[in-house]
């Protein structure tokens, strides 16, 4: 926390929440984090809350304790009743996930779905993921026109498919949980009703598929076990996972896992074509056989122009005082990650894509206990999808000048609705 107030502003707040603001929301950023950097704001659905923009304090406050995940301690008036979190997941019975509950509770269930969800099992993906991959752009590139959209053809089915096999979805059932998710994101910044519909959907399912896994568990883990049978496999000191929190737990992976990772790949590819030195620079270093700087370029494409726009919700357990800011018990607080990883009190030349930048400790996956569990996943989808793209359609390009693309509203993510590309197509027998 900052011991001087916020300089006094000068003049009035830019517009929020607007069309022209989600197509570049950084102007209106460098504004608050300049003038007013813990700004009280009436959100589009009519909540009041807090937006924390500066690195200093994001970082703080995504780890203190004294602002809770839990919606009860939203002081809330009637008029914002169920407008925080996620739609229709109260409706659901989906709340006891990891975004929504504080220690010791989601110490206990970290604890349990990290035994399932780990390192290793996510880097033994790693094949599917790449044969996910080449599929998909074999799709769009076999009918020879040399068009696409990339989102819906590319970014939106890749992270769908990859957590519903991850997950344990049969494959037969995987187009019902497109179907649910893209009316997700289709909906993201219109009625909540729309998400609420799928959110039912996808509750009802869960439930049914986990109880026919736990009912078919064999007594031991098998080579290649599905995640859903690890969360019910796991266990720590005799107790495990109920079949409610088992369900929460694949929702929340499905929900947070497959919007971020389409936005990762979307924006990154479109950060990209627009900035074609550095596409260029990642290019020459793939064709060398050089990863490092895939790995250092996604850090800086997650920092420059992130998946994640606004950490999730937390509410104030007692007054706390943010960057010189009183913040009243029950206020809710958003992190604005957007905002914090342009800082240029932490970054050198923040509105600058640099893809070798290496002091890049963004928060773009968060920071803290609830730092994002299925971070290694978004990584090695963005990775392989990004390397792939480059390395198989070398002459990609924008279709469609960037001042006619539009973003999704929304306050949580930040995405494309659309990124239409050409390029020209393999020949015959070329991969």
């Amino acid at each position: 926390m900052r011991d001087q107030p916020p300089p006094t502003p000068h003049g009035p707040a830019p517009d929020l929440f607007t069309w022209e603001f989600a197509a570049n929301p950084y102007p209106a950023y460098a504004w608050l984090r300049r003038h007013t950097p813990v700004h009280r704001t009436k959100l589009p659905s009519g909540v009041d809350a807090w937006l924390v923009t500066r690195y200093a304090d994001a970082r703080q406050t995504l780890a203190d304790n004294r602002l809770s995940k839990n919606p009860a301690h939203h002081d809330e008036p009637a008029h914002a009743k169920g407008k925080t979190g996620i739609p229709g997941e109260r409706q659901a019975d989906l709340m006891t996930h990891l975004l929504n509950i504080d220690p010791p509770d989601h110490t206990r269930l970290r604890r349990l779905v990290s035994k399932a969800f780990t390192p290793r099992r996510v880097a033994e993906f790693a094949p599917r993921v790449q044969e996910l991959t080449d599929d998909l752009i074999d799709r769009f590139t076999a009918g020879g026109s040399g068009t696409a959209d990339l989102i819906h053809e590319f970014a939106f089915p890749l992270p769908i498919y990859a957590i519903c096999d991850l997950l344990g979805v049969p494959r037969e059932d995987q187009d019902d949980f497109r179907d649910w998710a893209g009316m997700m994101i289709r909906h993201g910044g219109g009625p909540r009703g729309g998400v609420a519909r799928s959110v039912k959907k996808m509750r009802g399912y869960l439930a049914e598929l986990i109880h026919r896994k736990r009912q078919a568990l064999p007594a031991e883990p098998v080579p290649g076990e599905d995640l859903i049978s690890g969360l019910i496999r796991a266990s720590d000191h005799g107790e495990h996972l109920t079949e409610n929190e088992a369900a929460a737990m694949a929702f929340i992976l499905l929900f947070a896992g497959f919007e971020t990772t389409v936005n990762l790949i979307g924006n990154g590819t479109y950060a990209l074509l627009t900035h074609p030195e550095q596409r260029e620079r990642l290019q020459r270093a793939l064709a060398e056989g050089d990863c490092g700087l895939l790995e250092t370029g996604v850090e800086e494409l997650l920092r420059y122009d992130g998946p994640v726009e606004l950490a999730t919700w937390r509410f104030a357990t007692e007054p706390v005082v943010i960057g010189g800011q009183r913040i009243e018990t029950g206020d809710p607080v958003l992190v604005v990650l957007a905002a914090a990883d342009r800082d240029p009190e932490r970054f050198a030349d923040p509105d600058t894509l640099d893809l070798g930048r290496r002091d890049n400790q963004h928060l773009g996956y968060g920071h803290g206990i609830h730092y994002c569990l299925g971070a290694p996943l978004a990584r090695l989808e963005g990775q392989t999808a990004l390397a792939t793209l480059l390395t198989r359609l070398p002459d990609l390009r924008l279709a469609a000048d960037p001042a006619e693309l539009r973003w999704r509203g929304g306050l949580i993510m930040r995405g494309l609705r659309t990124l239409p590309v050409e390029f020209s197509p393999p020949r015959s027998g070329q991969t």
